[in-house]
Formats: structure tokens, C-alpha cells, sequence
């Protein structure tokens, strides 16, 4: 049985913050575009659980944060800083690991099963995040599973600053509980139409027919009945063999507002390029994923000059978007992809 585990720090952006200005810890704080008295365009980055409890949450136009809490203290995004302590995490995190998988920023997936055959999983994690707030200063909640599905879900469950592990036997009993938009991949809209289906739980969503549902929702709905049933065959990649880099954001409700969606690209493009500068790689194409409330999926591309410059992808990256996104159509989720990469350790750079 493999073990997984997701190492996810905590509101990380404000976490960080939070490290230079102590005072914003006991109160709401926000990462994100200035609000401008609730006039501001953009997107709430990140918010602590102070913040959350008056409702903001990440994805958030800035503006209806602003109205739901206009006395939080809101910060602007300050990238090369975090992405600075990001670099240490991530160094702290590889280093307990088989095998190792960055998908975002704050967060990774590990393959640890080699290395818990003769330790408790549990203590294993505690011993990862005692490190990291070693190191770091930053907490992170950990979770524990046969696969990148469960452990995600685990995760979940585990915040803020917790641990929760799910072993192979007890995955079934998890997730038998639940209602079907507490299933990863799934939401409100999609809930909604599973509903509809006559799947409110995630149990009945795992006997469902599949043929039925992939007729209704395409090959996601086997995915879907698949996930249910806590079946997610994929792997830990190691990031030294990725021929490409890619970051993704999922909405928390669909959207068109060109000033989030811009934001979200500049976000994701940023991410992009400090991966690739960490090993030192250049890149020729830019991809963009696009995937509506529908759960249907477009990806455009385009080659530019070999290039280490995030201005070059995050511009490209917007440039696909505005061309080819459908306006009357709400996005749930936008990916950014760096591909055609090639080193330039050793030569001058290209910018």
C-alpha cells in the first residue's frame, strides 16, 4: 500500500505577513489587491481564519471582502517574499520525501511509503511540520492516504494545523459521510446537476451507473464515480523529470470578471516562473487551460523566444485568454503552463 501525504501550509500568504508584522495575528487580515474602499479590482489571495469567520475567502472579489469586512487590515501581495520562504519550505518538505510533487506555492505532494514502513505515518508528519515551523516559522496541516485523492481530502479535514491520516481500509467509512459537494472536484454547479441526478451523497454518487453519468457528464462523471470510490491511481512526480511547469487555480464560485480572471493569470504566471527559476530553465511555449462551469476544457498555446521572463508568460498567458475565452461563459477553473523548456545554467540568460 502506498502512503501519500499533502503538506499544505496554512493561509500561507498572510502566514508570511504575519512573520515581519506580528500585530496582524490575532486580527482579520487579507492578502490581495488594494479593496480602495471597496471600489478595488481583483481578488482576495489568501485571508486568515480570523478573516473567515466574517465570510471572506480566497477567490473572493476584494470589493465584497472589503463590504463584508471593511475594518480587516488588507495587504498587497508581495511575491518575491513569499515565494523567497516558499523556496525554504519546499527544501524542508523534498527532504522527507520518496518522491516529491509541487503543486502550488504552499502545498506539495509526497511519496513517503518507503520511508514509514518502520515509523507511525502520524509521527512521521509531526515530525515534517515540527521542521518546517522550524525552519519556516510557518505551520502547515498535513493529510494521510493510500493516494493524492484521499490525502488531498485528508488535508482538508485536518485544518488548520492538524494532521489526519485515512488508511486504505478506513477510505470507504471516509468518505461514506459526506455530501456530494464535500467530494474533491466538485462544485456547487456540479453538485447541483448530481443533485438533480439524484446523487446527494457522496455513497450514492459511488454506485452510480456509470454509463449514465458519462452521458450526462462526459468522461468527468467516470472520474467522478471513480473518486467516490476513493480510486486515484496517479503518481507522485518528481518536479527534476517535468518537461514542463504548470500551476492551476480553481474558483470558488464560476466566473467571467476579466479583473479576477486577470489577477488569477498574474498569480498562477508568477508561480510558473519562480519554479523555473529554481532550476533554472527557460521556456519557448505558454499554455493556457481554461475550464468553464460546465466542466467542458479548452487549452491554447503559443510560442514565444526562448525566455526566463515572467512578464513574457503572464502577458502571452493573458493574451490566449482574452482571444479565445468565451465571455458569456463563466470559468471555474484557469491552469497556466510553462512548456519547450531548456537550461540556461552555465549561459547567459535570456529576458
Amino acid at each position: 500500500m502506498r502512503t501519500v501525504m499533502l503538506v499544505d501550509m496554512d493561509y500561507f500568504y498572510v502566514a508570511c505577513e504575519e512573520l515581519r508584522h506580528p500585530e496582524i495575528r490575532e486580527v482579520p487580515a487579507v492578502v490581495g489587491m488594494d479593496p480602495k474602499g471597496g471600489k478595488g479590482r481583483g481578488v482576495v489571495m489568501t485571508c486568515n481564519y480570523k478573516a473567515r469567520e466574517f465570510g471572506l475567502r480566497s477567490g473572493m472579489p476584494i470589493s465584497t471582502a472589503y463590504r463584508l469586512k471593511p475594518d480587516a487590515v488588507y495587504l498587497s501581495l508581495d511575491y518575491d517574499y513569499y515565494e523567497g520562504i516558499s523556496k525554504k519550505i519546499m527544501e524542508v518538505i523534498r527532504s522527507f520525501a520518496d518522491k516529491f510533487e509541487q503543486v502550488s506555492i504552499d502545498e506539495a505532494f509526497i511519496d513517503t511509503t518507503d520511508r514509514v514502513r518502520s515509523e507511525n505515518p502520524k509521527d512521521y508528519a509531526q515530525r515534517i511540520k515540527s521542521a518546517i515551523l522550524e525552519k519556516t516559522g510557518i505551520k502547515c496541516s498535513i493529510g494521510i492516504g493510500p493516494n493524492k485523492l484521499i490525502a488531498k481530502m485528508a488535508c482538508g479535514k485536518s485544518k488548520p494545523n492538524g494532521i489526519m491520516e485515512v488508511n486504505e481500509n478506513e477510505v470507504g467509512q471516509f468518505l461514506s459521510g459526506m455530501r456530494i459537494d464535500d467530494l474533491y472536484g466538485i462544485g456547487a454547479k456540479t453538485a447541483e446537476k448530481l443533485e438533480k441526478l439524484g446523487y446527494a451523497t457522496v455513497s450514492e454518487l459511488a454506485g452510480a451507473n456509470r454509463a449514465r453519468l458519462v452521458g450526462k457528464l462526459g468522461s468527468f462523471g467516470s472520474e467522478l464515480i471513480d473518486y467516490a470510490n476513493g480510486i486515484d491511481d496517479s503518481e507522485v512526480m518528481e518536479d527534476a523529470s517535468a518537461k514542463s511547469v504548470s500551476r492551476e487555480f480553481t474558483f470558488e464560485s464560476d466566473t467571467n470578471k476579466e479583473e479576477e480572471i486577470a489577477e488569477v493569470i498574474k498569480r498562477l504566471g508568477t508561480e510558473v516562473v519562480a519554479e523555473l527559476n529554481r532550476s533554472q530553465e527557460c521556456f519557448r511555449t505558454v499554455t493556457v487551460k481554461i475550464r468553464y462551469g460546465d466542466f467542458t476544457e479548452h487549452v491554447h498555446s503559443r510560442s514565444v523566444k526562448v525566455t526566463s521572463d515572467p512578464d513574457t508568460l503572464i502577458d502571452t498567458a493573458m493574451e490566449l485568454y482574452k482571444e479565445n475565452a468565451n465571455a458569456d461563459r463563466k470559468i471555474r477553473k484557469l491552469g497556466v503552463r510553462a512548456s519547450n523548456l531548456s537550461n540556461y545554467r552555465g549561459q547567459r540568460r535570456i529576458a
